[in-house]
């Protein structure tokens, strides 16, 4: 045991990668459906290793720190910028009054228990489970030019408050938004989003709500009997309301054809007919027109499902409905829509809205596949490597820019190294979704940079803070717990009251709404999950994106305001 103390203390970075394994590993463990996650876990590792007195020299902390937000904000800084144009103005605006309130409750609490600096960015940081608000709380309490010892037990006090408030913030803010506040309003979740549902359908409905799993493209042949005479391959797919067909190929006199919505048919003509499982069988039901028969060379077509990058501005804004009504979207079917840095699924609807930096999963014959890709973005075949000059690049930019200090009657103001990073990664992830040809940062990179970028600095924060962590919880524990109860409660009740009746959003939403606006995706999966929905994730990404950004420069906000 003296031996490893000794061994940790003279090489710090053995410390911190051990409390990743141990904070990763608990965190990861679940009970009953509950779990620390690896955020709290790394942090508990910490402060039991952090007992051994290690200390921890350069600038590790910030580093990993600066590209932790650089990554949140590339990640979201396309819905950001969507949601503070015109058609997300609504919800965008719901989020800023919604982070507000995650503002204003925890400062009551800290005036009214007397709390100090650290105290209160813990509280903060734990009761809206936002872990990356201490990372600018710590740079602005550094530059409060209080003493040395004053600040080094102010940051001591946070990660107390921190590891105290943290638990209620997520289990209270998950079982609040997925069965108490919807049962205390008289909203039933299922119901809510089966009329959703309902009131968002159109008569071609069916053409882009077949829902979000997988099926596998079919291809068959059909011989056509008397009742195609006359008709067109336009009017033929259209004998099929229910289901969406279209007509790939046709044999004419013995020849295949070059079509197009026009080209008449008549009897013993042969045609391949495309769709889903159900589709082709329906088709096959029809047996006083069609007569199913083998033609091998016909149906011998490429079929390929493909992940398409939205970025054309023509696309983005418009709903499946609009889309489905072009010539591009002919044989292609929407399978899967995945939108912003959590990869949130939105369900397929005739009224759901395209935006640039969605991922879309199209099927069909290549041939229609390719096509519509190229309509409307890029297909997503990006390969593993970052552009990691963009990205260094832009964590510059970002962070020079913050480290500018303007004085304002003496108070220091800036945006800090950390907050700068935070804005450039959204200024630039908007970018790349604009101009998706260059600054490809690979989906397993950010989260690699979300995660282990906010763990390194949690785990140092931890092994910091450890020697003094249990005098502190000795100290402030049920009290601060009690507090944190209120700072996680009460934004979410006044929150759901205004969404509901100021805002006026559809109950299948709201509360998709208070969890983006909290950013906690804890609770939208129970919420889905409550109602056997993802209609709820509809209210989730634009609000995500400005809580995410607001709950995090409060960090800042909240020293200026009660230093």
């Amino acid at each position: 045991m003296e031996w490893l103390q000794a061994t940790l203390r003279a090489y710090p970075e053995i410390a911190v990668l051990m409390s990743l394994a141990l904070g990763y590993w608990v965190g990861g463990k679940t009970f009953k459906g509950f779990s620390l996650g690896a955020v709290t876990g790394t942090l508990l590792a910490g402060i039991l290793i952090g007992q051994m007195g290690i200390t921890i020299q350069g600038p590790l902390k910030s580093l990993f720190f600066l590209l932790f937000l650089f990554a949140v904000g590339y990640g979201i800084g396309p819905q950001f910028v969507r949601g503070l144009a015109k058609d997300g103005l609504p919800q965008a605006g719901f989020a800023v009054i919604f982070c507000l309130l995650c503002l204003g409750f925890p400062i009551l609490a800290v005036k009214i228990a007397h709390y100090d600096l650290g105290s209160a960015a813990g509280l903060f940081a734990g009761s809206q489970t936002i872990s990356a608000a201490m990372g600018l709380s710590t740079d602005a309490i550094n530059r409060t030019g209080l003493p040395a010892d004053q600040i080094k037990s102010m940051l001591s006090a946070m990660p107390v408050a921190y590891a105290v408030t943290y638990i209620f913030g997520t289990i209270g803010s998950a079982f609040l938004l997925s069965q108490i506040l919807p049962k205390a309003m008289g909203i039933d979740l299922k119901a809510a989003c089966l009329d959703y549902e309902q009131k968002n359908k159109t008569d071609d409905s069916a053409a882009t709500s077949e829902g979000t799993a997988w099926h596998e493209y079919e291809l068959r042949s059909y011989k056509l009997d008397r009742c195609a005479d006359n008709l067109t391959i336009g009017q033929l797919e259209g004998k099929f309301p229910s289901h969406q067909v279209f007509v790939e190929g046709l044999r004419q006199d013995g020849q295949i054809k070059e079509i197009s919505s026009q080209t008449p048919l008549k009897a013993g003509d042969v045609v391949a007919i495309g769709g889903d499982h159900q589709a082709v069988v329906d088709v096959s039901d029809e047996k006083t027109c069609f007569t199913e028969v083998e033609d091998k060379e016909l149906v011998n077509q490429p079929v390929s499902g493909v992940d398409v990058y939205v970025s054309h501005k023509d696309i983005n804004g418009k709903t499946l409905a609009q889309l489905a009504t072009g010539a591009g979207a002919h044989g292609v079917f929407v399978r899967r829509i995945k939108r912003g840095l959590t990869g949130v699924e939105i369900p397929i609807l005739a009224t759901t809205q395209l935006h640039r930096g969605d991922v879309i999963t199209l099927s069909g014959l290549s041939k229609d596949v390719n096509r519509a890709a190229g309509e409307i973005g890029i297909i997503d075949q990006r390969g593993k490597v970052a552009d990691v000059a963009f990205m260094s690049l832009a964590i510059v930019i970002g962070a020079l820019i913050g480290a500018i200090v303007v004085r304002v009657h003496g108070v220091p103001l800036t945006l800090s190294t950390a907050g700068g990073a935070l804005i450039a990664g959204l200024v630039f992830g908007w970018i790349r979704s604009v101009h998706p040809t260059f600054g490809f940062v690979p989906e397993p990179t950010v989260w690699f940079l979300n995660s282990v970028g906010l763990n390194v600095f949690i785990a140092v924060v931890g092994l910091t803070a450890g020697p003094n962590f249990i005098a502190g919880l000795k100290q402030l524990g049920l009290s601060l717990f009690l507090w944190g109860v209120a700072a996680t409660s009460l934004p979410l009740i006044f929150g759901a009251l205004i969404g509901r009746y100021l805002f006026k959003f559809h109950p299948a939403i709201l509360f998709g709404c208070c969890a983006g606006a909290r950013t906690t995706t804890a609770a939208l999966g129970m919420i889905n999950e409550k109602a056997q929905s993802t209609v709820p994730s509809l209210g989730y990404t634009i609000t995500y994106a400005v809580g995410n950004t607001l709950l995090t420069l409060w960090g800042l906000v909240l020293i200026l305001i009660l230093a």
